[in-house]
């Protein structure tokens, strides 16, 4: 099997992107890298608003409208590990640290996120993180 260098570039730059965008804290500039029809799952209890499943770009910035507001702004930390890229796939590994803003309980968790990307845009995005430790954080 043959690799295609020019895609895997492509992807590359994409999730590249998707991380540029979230510094910015601007949900519909994070939005704009994704397809108008995705895959979006990030899987967590279910009394968290922002978990759960999406299908459409549009449906982008409410989960970070959701959660963005939760946690204590300027004291999350993004550790990036990795970026694994194989034809349109890319898994980044890190670990996140946030302070949850009602409560102010700090917790680390290591992610990684599984993208697709078609044409440049977002197609597939699920998030896999340590769902307890941050139900846990965030529970009253």
């Amino acid at each position: 099997m043959s690799r295609d260098i020019a895609q895997e570039e492509s992807v590359r730059e994409t999730v590249q992107t998707f991380f540029q965008l979230l510094g910015t804290g601007d949900a519909d500039r994070v939005a704009d890298v994704f397809a108008e029809e995705i895959d979006w799952y990030v899987p967590g209890d279910e009394s968290l608003p922002w978990v759960g499943r999406r299908t459409r770009r549009e449906q982008v910035p409410g989960y970070f409208n959701l959660l963005w507001p939760a946690l204590v702004a300027g004291e999350s930390v993004v550790e990036f590990h990795k970026l694994l890229v194989d034809g349109a796939d890319a898994v980044w590994l890190g670990r996140f640290t946030h302070t949850v803003q009602a409560n102010k309980r700090t917790f680390t968790t290591p992610v990684a996120f599984h993208f697709t990307i078609e044409n440049g845009k977002i197609v597939r995005l699920h998030l896999y993180e340590d769902t307890h430790a941050v139900s846990q954080a965030v529970a009253a």
